[in-house]
């Protein structure tokens, strides 16, 4: 399915629709958390806004979950 024409509601219920019925909140609010971080990248790579490697190296430890 192409997320990127969908609305955020859609993108939700279909992720809803994917999702295990056992599946907690809290697992559902960190799928959403992603996605909307990926979302949110795409669109500013497509507004020309990018990030260096250096700034990734940097940042990365605070995306990871341990």
């Amino acid at each position: 399915m192409n997320t990127v024409s969908l609305s955020s509601k859609e993108i939700v219920k279909d992720l809803l629709l994917r999702l295990p019925d056992e599946i907690s909140l809290h697992q559902i609010a960190q799928e959403i958390e992603f996605i909307a971080a990926v979302r949110q990248g795409i669109e500013e790579l497509d507004c020309g806004e990018n990030i260096t490697i250096e700034q990734i190296e940097k940042e990365l430890p605070l995306w990871i979950i341990r």
